[in-house]
């Protein structure tokens, strides 16, 4: 027979813990808000996708929903789109891609502001919708170029459903602003054909790099909303990182000198070593490629990962320290290691560190 599954409260199973917990401290979400809205001179428009860049779309929506300094929440997919309409927090949602035919008249219904970039799609939008027109000003991804802009917007204006327009910059966050600038000067031709907007370009770099923009109503910080920038743009603003990843140790033991730890046998131990086992992977979105690289915080010291980090688990060298199972170490934080030294060990971004953070790891607020 198999063993039986344990009750809790009124015969439904019990919650299992998770092995790790990414903590959004709010104040400094509110702080980092306030700031790149000062710069800017313009409410924003706060990008929210892929799970708010890792850091959890319910969590940090709410928090961000109570800043004066946000105006709207910016998602990719008409997914996104309607579980941050499903909180009601008040605040207009934008879906910055094109959904589907099928979509559109249930995106309208949730009041979800819609992306249009040619005339059969502004044709084809409900008369209750509220859209935002898509300019290619360079990025060459998504949107109408400058001249077909003109005339779909002016459809939309006719229709009585355009409420914004918006652009991308490609190379805000680079030394050299001289594209930037010529895409926004494209943006501008643009806008001055149509009735007045509310009109967005500056991403993150943009804010950080130019400040306040003539003619913009919003601003699309992302990844600078959650604390991090080019390393040239340091300094810019005191911007602070708002998550805190923690994992739990789920195993303690010895490993003798000579022994080997993790697969391939990357690492030997050089003396006699006490080794910890903690409940991150890569599985979790923990970069593999940080092997024999990383480090995390334990007790305050920055202790290194040994061996191959594995799917659902890596070791590390707790020797010295009174450490037991059930204890949460600091994978990485604003007090010790950031995200960036953890994507570098991880010959990567930290957009693709934060967002390929897993749905095994917990998503809180704090203070």
């Amino acid at each position: 027979m198999p063993a039986s599954v344990p009750k809790g409260e009124e015969g439904a199973a019990p919650p299992f813990a998770a092995r790790a917990r990414a903590l959004t401290s709010r104040s400094a979400l509110l702080d980092n808000l306030a700031a790149l809205s000062g710069r800017a001179g313009v409410p924003l428009l706060l990008p929210v996708k892929a799970d708010a860049y890792g850091h959890g779309l319910d969590v940090v929506a709410r928090a961000a929903a109570a800043s004066p300094h946000v105006w709207g929440l910016a998602v990719a997919v008409p997914r996104e789109a309607q579980a941050v309409a499903a909180l009601e927090l008040g605040r207009p949602v934008v879906l910055l891609t094109p959904p589907t035919p099928q979509e559109v008249p249930v995106l309208a219904d949730l009041g979800v502001r819609i992306p249009v970039a040619t005339l059969a799609e502004a044709e084809a939008l409900p008369p209750h919708a509220r859209a935002h027109l898509k300019v290619d000003t360079g990025m060459n991804r998504l949107g109408a170029r400058p001249a077909e802009a003109v005339a779909v917007g002016r459809r939309l204006a006719e229709r009585g459903v355009l409420e914004g327009a918006y652009t991308h910059f490609a190379t805000s966050d680079e030394v050299d602003l001289r594209f930037t600038h010529e895409q926004f000067r494209r943006f501008q031709a643009v806008l001055a054909e149509l009735p007045p907007l509310l009109a967005h370009a500056s991403n993150g770099g943009g804010v950080l790099s130019l400040g306040a923009l003539p003619g913009m109503g919003l601003a699309r910080p992302g990844l600078a909303s959650y604390g991090f920038v080019p390393s040239h743009l340091h300094g810019v603003l005191p911007l602070r990182p708002v998550m805190t990843l923690q994992a739990q140790v789920t195993f303690v033991h010895d490993v003798h000198a000579g022994e080997t730890i993790s697969y391939g046998g990357l690492y030997t131990a050089p003396r006699d070593l006490r080794v910890a086992t903690v409940g991150l992977g890569y599985a979790d979105g923990y970069p593999r490629n940080a092997t024999l690289r990383a480090h995390v915080t334990v007790r305050g010291e920055r202790r290194p990962v040994l061996g191959r980090i594995c799917m659902d688990q890596f070791m590390v060298d707790v020797s010295g320290l009174d450490v037991h199972p059930g204890e949460w170490i600091e994978v990485w934080g604003p007090a010790d290691i950031n995200v960036s030294e953890v994507a570098a060990w991880g010959d990567t971004i930290e957009y693709e560190v934060l967002t390929g953070l897993g749905a095994r790891i917990d998503r809180a607020a704090v203070p």
